[in-house]
């Protein structure tokens, strides 16, 4: 990529920004468009402006910078707010970074020569300018390598420095989280998985009552037995599909009634496949029939789900919060794989159908899906190494030779250099997350927090291995094949010189993330287009309306590890080209203004957690630093200064520090410390058969069981030989 095509992509970039911007601020400001915008706050009932429509541009930016830490608690939740800390923590660590490494750095660089001298083979050869500001235009065996040096260990300090002020402020937001006196029903109930055979004599429910009873006979207030919820969910989805279907029905047939037909026209349909083949039929009459059939059906099927397809796990709720918390952390059984007990989630994470996976299978399949993820990474490296090597011009026009006379086009071939690697690999990484995510629940896990937190490590290792790794020696490996296999010795120095040439590409990466992907999630377009799409042609009722523009989360199974991606190549690429630093600072500064204002008026947490992702965070990032050290000591190397191995105690800092954070900080993430538990607990005594009704799942909640005693009794109601499994 040459100097031009640089400035391009740049400008280009921000050109959409500003364009995406602006149409952000017009297309926010119309009433009908409020429910892309502010959905957060019309879902909590707030008004969505503030103040007037007819605001200045910029006015989003003073409400986000002036917000408070409360009010993304108080409107978004504490993961929300501890994501913040990760965004500032982040965003601090490259400031105090370059505050030293800019000014120290970059002249010590550029008053050398060591590029005019051995030019390095590049796209065209003539991206110098930039080359000139990097590492590798000092000579090999420098005296200003020092510069470099203690650039690197400042570095390692200031991050280390913040990220333990991060870690002991999450931890206080937890703390103050789990200490509120509002009601929160996971806190009075535990897991239990891994239940023994029931012994002779005794139903499944009888068995748990019985042993929780003998060793919390004060504090026990009764179970919840896990069912095989499958069948049932399957027709309390087809019945509530008929529901929104006869609703979406009557709206249609309202709509058809005018001055000069009164009486309307009733909507047909066809009962085949998809609508498309079928009989004919009367949608409204034909819904309620269905409607009529399903209902006694599904309640035949909740009373044989309840008392026939119980399973080895249940839930257990207690009279008190810290009752609930020392339960489960407390060893119960001998064995190891039985009785195993976890604090329980929000009803609303549970993964159902994990809790009956038993202790080893659930072992068994952790470890097949660590194999598959190692399989993927290694086979992915493969395509996306390829693609970082082919997506030059140079190779393009190599391999089809056809292309050439459309490739020297120059306004294509600026566009294509600029953007044509960068968009490849965006579009390569898309495909994976659903994959993973599954994976991670296949493990057994029984939380939807859980699940993403799995998620988002799987993420993360995959994209710093195959991005950054797989660009760095893919890129230069596949431009210098044939000289690798002339003289394999040379691969390290080639790796060397290549390390400050791939420097460009991510800049480049990076500013297309900020600019046009910040750009992007600023201006909602995609779902503004959707929403305006089904409201037009598919949405006839409010139920309809407001499920076409419900917002969704943050989505930090991706947003994460993308995040600590753009952290690890900036960390690892800040001492050999420092210039790299006032990008990866205006990544993580516009990503928290603008996710700021997201989070404030868009964006609807999915559950809450209270900050349990952080410790995942800030272990991602020592891996950064250790990657980073690690890259520089290898760079060090390859310049062949002899003071490379003064680098040597950063990485074993490093791990000790993880060490340390991870024994003084973790247990009370995995676990709620029970003093901040039983400080200022609530006086009045909690509803707990409200608590219980809240882990009912929907397909078994029903008017017969409106009362938790009327559940706990069909629960209870198993002849001793159907529970003997």
């Amino acid at each position: 990529m040459d100097f031009s095509s640089f400035i391009t992509s740049l400008v280009t970039s921000f050109v959409i920004f500003v364009i995406l911007m602006l149409l952000f601020t017009w297309l926010s400001r119309k009433p009908s468009n409020s429910v892309i915008y502010y959905s957060n706050r019309i879902l909590k009932g707030l008004e969505p402006w503030e103040g007037s429509r007819t605001r200045n541009p910029f006015a989003w930016i003073k409400e986000a910078l002036s917000s408070s830490e409360a009010d993304i608690i108080s409107l978004s939740g504490v993961d929300t707010a501890v994501y913040f800390v990760f965004l500032s923590t982040a965003l601090g660590i490259l400031v105090f970074s370059g505050v030293l490494l800019l000014p120290l750095l970059l002249p010590v660089a550029a008053t050398d020569n060591n590029v005019i001298a051995h030019s390095h083979a590049t796209s065209n050869n003539t991206f110098n300018d930039l080359d000139k500001l990097s590492m590798g235009n000092v000579k090999a065996k420098s005296p200003r390598l020092w510069a470099f040096l203690v650039g690197t260990y400042w570095v390692s300090f200031v991050t280390l420095y913040l990220l333990w002020k991060a870690y002991h402020h999450v931890s206080d937001l937890r703390a103050a989280a789990l200490n509120a006196a509002e009601l929160k029903p996971e806190q009075y109930a535990i897991i239990v998985r891994d239940i023994p055979a029931v012994p002779q004599g005794k139903t499944r429910k009888e068995q748990i009552d019985s042993y929780f009873r003998t060793i919390h006979p004060e504090t026990f207030y009764r179970s919840m037995v896990v069912t095989d919820n499958k069948q049932v969910n399957k027709i309390y989805e087809e019945l509530e599909g008929y529901k929104k279907k006869l609703a979406h029905a009557e709206a249609v047939f309202e709509a058809s009634k005018t001055a000069s037909k009164p009486e309307g026209t009733r909507p047909t349909n066809k009962t085949g496949f998809l609508g498309l083949v079928g009989e004919k039929v009367d949608t409204i009459t034909y819904c309620n029939e269905k409607i009529d059939e399903l209902v006694p059906k599904l309640e035949s099927e909740q009373k044989i789900t309840i008392r026939e397809k119980q399973q080895g796990s249940a839930l257990v709720f207690f009279n008190s919060r810290v009752a609930a918390a020392s339960a489960a952390q407390t060893l119960h059984a001998r064995m190891l794989d039985t009785w195993t007990l976890t604090e329980a989630a929000e009803p609303r994470q549970i993964i159902w159908e994990n809790l009956p996976i038993k202790f080893y299978a659930r072992h068994m399949r952790q470890d097949i899906v660590y194999a598959i993820v190692l399989l993927t990474i290694f086979f992915y490296m493969i395509p996306i190494g390829f693609i970082s090597g082919l997506t030059t011009l140079a190779n393009l026009m190599r391999i089809l030779p056809f292309l050439k006379p459309v490739l020297k086009i120059v306004v294509v071939r600026t566009v294509l250099e600029a953007y044509l690697p960068q968009i490849a690999l965006i579009i390569f990484l898309a495909l994976l997350p659903m994959f993973l995510m599954l994976l991670t629940k296949f493990e057994g896990i029984s939380t939807e927090s859980h699940a993403v937190r799995g998620t988002s490590g799987k993420y993360f290792y995959f994209t710093v291995l195959n991005v950054f790794i797989g660009v760095t020696v893919g890129g230069t490996l596949f431009t210098s094949f044939k000289t690798v296999q002339k003289d394999p010795k040379s691969v390290v120095s080639m790796l060397g010189k290549g390390l400050p040439a791939n420097a460009t590409f991510f800049i480049t990466f990076v500013a297309l993330k900020f600019f046009v992907g910040y750009g992007l999630e600023l201006s909602r377009l995609i779902p503004l287009v959707i929403f305006h799409l089904k409201n037009k042609y598919l949405c006839k009722t409010e139920a309809e309306i407001k499920e076409a523009w419900a917002p969704g989360d943050l989505g930090y199974a991706t947003r994460v590890p993308n995040d600590m991606l753009i952290i690890t190549i900036v960390l690892c690429y800040s001492i050999i080209a420092p210039i790299i630093i006032p990008f990866g600072v205006t990544y993580f500064g516009l990503g928290w203004l603008i996710l700021r204002n997201q989070a404030l008026k868009v964006y609807v947490p999915s559950y809450e957690s209270y900050g349990r992702m952080w410790p995942h965070m800030h272990t991602r990032i020592v891996a950064a630093l250790v990657i980073y050290q690690i890259t520089m000591l290898g760079y060090f190397g390859a310049k062949k200064f002899v003071y490379a191995a003064f680098l040597v105690p950063l990485p074993i800092l490093s791990i000790i520090f993880t060490y340390i954070c991870s024994k003084k900080f973790y247990r009370s993430f995995s676990h709620d410390a029970l003093e901040v538990l039983v400080h200022d607990e609530t006086k009045e005594t909690p509803d707990l058969a409200s608590i219980f009704r809240a882990f009912i799942p929907p397909c078994l909640k029903s008017e017969k069981f409106d009362d938790a005693d009327q559940f706990e009794d069909a629960l209870s109601h198993v002849s001793k030989s159907e529970s003997s499994v």
